[in-house]
C-alpha cells in the first residue's frame, strides 16, 4: 500500500524571499517540489526569476499575478518552460501554487 503525504499551507514553514513575498514549502521529493507563494499588494520579485534546471507550473489561487508582461487572475494556470524567465509581481496581491516537476 502506498503512503500519502500531505501538508497545510497554514502550518507549512514560511521563508521570506523578498519584501512582501513569502514561500511556504509543502512537499519536496527527490527531484520535484510543491509550494505556496504569497505576494502582498505592490510586491515585486527582486531581479529575474529564471526557471532552471526545469520548468515551473503556476496556478493562481487568488488575486491577480503579473509575470512582468501580463496579468493572470485567480483560476489561471501558467506553464513556464525550462530556461524561461519573468519578473513576478502583483499590484493587488496574490497567492500562487507552484510546482517544480524537475527541480
Amino acid at each position: 500500500m502506498q503512503t500519502f503525504e500531505s501538508a497545510s499551507a497554514d502550518t507549512a514553514p514560511v521563508r521570506d524571499l523578498f519584501p512582501g513575498i513569502r514561500l511556504r514549502s509543502l512537499w519536496s521529493g527527490p527531484v520535484a517540489s510543491a509550494h505556496v507563494l504569497e505576494m502582498a499588494p505592490g510586491s515585486i520579485w527582486e531581479g529575474i526569476d529564471v526557471h532552471e534546471p526545469g520548468p515551473e507550473e503556476v496556478y493562481v489561487v487568488d488575486g491577480v499575478f503579473n509575470d512582468g508582461t501580463r496579468d493572470y487572475p485567480a483560476g489561471s494556470f501558467i506553464h513556464c518552460p525550462a530556461g524561461s524567465s519573468h519578473v513576478p509581481q502583483t499590484t493587488q496581491g496574490c497567492t500562487l501554487f507552484l510546482f517544480y516537476p524537475e527541480g
